[in-house]
């Protein structure tokens, strides 16, 4: 399976860099997973969790807590800039 890019970044800092199998955002509308060839989507996100999963022999997961944020989902690209 292809993985997804995933970063997230804050002000200060990168947060998250990794290739994962599905990412779960807050969105300002309600929560929303990404998978692999995910449709384009420039979306806010509200407080609340980012949670991804790392598939590497072991499936392996991470979480970001997340103040609020906004998030571009392309090509299988996923860059979230949020506040934290």
């Amino acid at each position: 399976m292809t993985p997804i890019s995933l970063q997230i970044l804050s002000p200060e800092r990168e947060l998250v860099h990794e290739s994962v199998v599905s990412v779960e955002l807050p969105g300002t509308l309600g929560r929303f997973e990404v998978l692999k060839d995910h449709a384009p989507l420039i979306s806010s996100l509200d407080k609340g969790d980012i949670l991804y999963k790392m598939d590497q022999g072991e499936e392996r997961e991470g979480k970001v807590s997340i103040s609020s944020g906004f998030v571009e989902i392309c090509d299988n690209h996923v860059i979230a800039c949020v506040e934290i």
